[in-house]
């Protein structure tokens, strides 16, 4: 049994006699046989942390342990590690074979007999047996990434590093990578840490993913957990595209008044935020629907501005404009005073802006006047100075996992 633990690791850069604070505090655990993915925008210290666990950067503080054992003194070689580069760094004078070969003639006691039977049999594995004898140079991307895959694979190590692997390769091939990885670490059943700034490859590829921001751990949740039930703002807007609508509100009472709206909620959600009145309100866009008239308390009138088709689903941007309407209580609508400039969802400015992802078979068009629907039982609520969430929707992962499909 392999897991991997960080307990409060730090990396600290000195820049002249300013420091850099890379990787803030982190603590995380890795169960044997797990696939997690730390992902977050760029800068956000996720390959700093996975060079640490290689042993190519030092610790400022904390301890890593790889099955129990503290390897922060362990030397790199030595570490039973193997890491998947971005750049596939391979060695151009090397065949494919050379290049999967040498990681084990230069660290191991294994006869030439037994490389070349490991080397063959990842080749095989990965799909590129018949490409051993071929240099680098003669290998398309995604053929390169798969040398870089085996040449991990032969090592036989207790965890598995990956650092951006797919960021290289078209979108297409990146699709089908994401399957071909999934499938192999399921098959190998190795512990696996993998980093990258793609929102798509953590949320359908890991099975825990853990968020960093600015060096600091967010989340570290399931995927579907961390997009129903986010920590705070920061992990709420970075998973989902498109991102999650993000409104600055005041609670008086029992309503959310925004710049453009007021959003009325029930006591259940009141007694959840507590005395916080500075809040801010999130509705992700696939929560959003669109219907002919405002008939319900949670029902907004709005203008289409743009309309996004992507296929199976249409991404549309509307706005509350200076003759905008809002539902009043279910009693009919009233008069607002938000401006009409089409401004992009969570950019400052953008109170009377929203966007809704609905079915590709739903026309609408720019212009159109039209009614926005946001159920309670979907939003989000935030506090306005810590971005903590206060409430979340309702969500049981349990259930939906035991779900039929008939």
């Amino acid at each position: 049994m392999t897991s991997l633990e960080l307990d409060s690791v730090t990396k600290v850069f000195q820049d002249g006699d300013d420091e850099i604070v890379a990787v803030d505090d982190v603590s995380l655990t890795i169960d044997d046989g797990e696939f997690l993915v730390v992902v977050g925008p760029s800068g956000c210290g996720k390959s700093t942390t996975l060079r640490m666990v290689a042993g190519l950067e030092s610790i400022t503080s904390g301890s890593i342990s790889l099955g129990g054992e503290v390897i922060n003194d362990v030397k790199a070689q030595h570490r039973d590690i193997a890491m998947v580069f971005q750049s596939y760094a391979l060695y151009p004078h090397l065949t494919v074979g050379g290049n999967m070969s040498f990681g084990l003639e230069e660290s191991t006691d294994l006869s030439d007999g037994e490389i070349n039977e490991r080397v063959e049999e990842a080749a095989n594995m990965m799909g590129i047996g018949k490409l051993l004898d071929r240099k680098p140079s003669d290998l398309s991307g995604g053929q390169r990434q798969r040398v870089a895959l085996g040449r991990a694979i032969v090592r036989d190590p207790s965890v598995f590093l990956m650092d951006e692997p797919l960021s290289n390769l078209d979108a297409k091939l990146r699709s089908q990578m994401r399957t071909e990885l999934q499938r192999l670490q399921e098959d190998l059943g190795v512990t696996t840490m993998y980093v990258t700034h793609d929102q798509t490859e953590a949320m359908t590829m890991g099975d825990r993913i853990a968020i960093l921001d600015d060096g600091k751990l967010q989340q570290v949740a399931t995927p579907l957990e961390c997009y129903h039930r986010p920590a705070n703002q920061f992990v709420a807007g970075f998973i989902g595209e498109p991102p999650m609508n993000f409104f600055d509100v005041t609670r008086e009472d029992d309503v959310l008044v925004g710049e453009a709206f007021e959003y009325a909620i029930s006591q259940d959600i009141v007694d959840e935020l507590g005395a916080t009145s500075d809040l801010v309100l999130g509705v992700r866009p696939e929560d959003v629907k669109l219907v002919g008239e405002a008939t319900d308390v949670h029902d907004f009138q709005m203008t289409v501005d743009v309309v996004e088709p992507m296929g199976d689903t249409n991404t549309v941007h509307l706005f509350y404009g200076e003759s905008g309407l809002r539902a009043d209580g279910g009693n009919g609508a009233t008069e607002t005073t938000a401006e009409s400039a089409p401004i992009g969802a969570g950019e400052e400015g953008a109170q009377n802006k929203l966007i809704a992802a609905i079915s590709g078979m739903q026309r609408v068009q720019s212009g159109d006047r039209i009614a926005a629907r946001i159920p309670e039982e979907t939003i989000h609520v935030f506090d306005g100075d810590t971005g903590k969430a206060l409430h979340n929707r309702d969500f049981d992962e349990e259930a939906t996992i035991q779900q039929p499909l008939n």
